[in-house]
């Protein structure tokens, strides 16, 4: 606990806050460490947005080459907009919002009791991967009432527009020793 508190003083000394630093409910492990990576790769999101730099290409492939650039360029950006665009989805969708509750009730209860004594059922002992699969199968029909299918198909198809048209039409940063390419005739 005293670490915490002096990382924290020393976090805010260098000048960073409480929120740039990452939540303390992410567990350590891949997922975090999958966080911090896109974290610090993040491109200024003012770069990012600046409409200044946005055109339409002169042709197909320089269609192309926007694509590609931008998308590896700017991916841990889009990774976060992909993020914004499923919590949009699920905040607007209080049926969805009521599934999630239920699973992740599942999920707890199911937890709280595999602390107290191994989880029996019909005399055999039930598995972690199992007792989350129980908790889904009792979710599911919550899921199917709140059209989750739709909401992933939704979430899909405007990452893909809003990705798409951002990648297509903002022009590429220039890289240091990339400026100018010549292609062999």
């Amino acid at each position: 606990m005293a670490a915490e508190k002096d990382q924290q003083k020393d976090a805010e000394a260098e000048g960073l806050s409480a929120t740039t630093l990452l939540p303390k409910l992410i567990p350590s492990g891949a997922g975090r460490e999958w966080l911090e990576r896109h974290r610090a790769t993040i491109r200024p999101w003012g770069t990012f947005v600046d409409q200044r730099r946005f055109s339409r290409p002169r042709n197909l492939g320089e269609l192309c080459q926007r694509l590609v650039r931008n998308v590896e360029y700017y991916q841990s950006n889009y990774v976060f907009v992909f993020l914004g665009l499923i919590l949009y989805c699920v905040m607007t969708s209080p049926m969805l919002l009521v599934a999630l509750a239920v699973f992740f009730g599942a999920c707890y209860i199911l937890y709280l009791r595999t602390l107290q004594s191994k989880f029996v059922l019909f005399g055999r002992e039930v598995s972690p991967a199992h007792q989350y699969a129980l908790a889904g199968s009792v979710s599911f029909p919550f899921f199917w009432l709140a059209g989750a299918g739709s909401a992933v198909f939704w979430v899909l198809g405007a990452t893909l527009v809003v990705i798409g048209s951002h990648a297509a039409f903002h022009q590429i940063e220039a890289v240091d020793g990339e400026e100018l390419q010549m292609e062999p005739v």
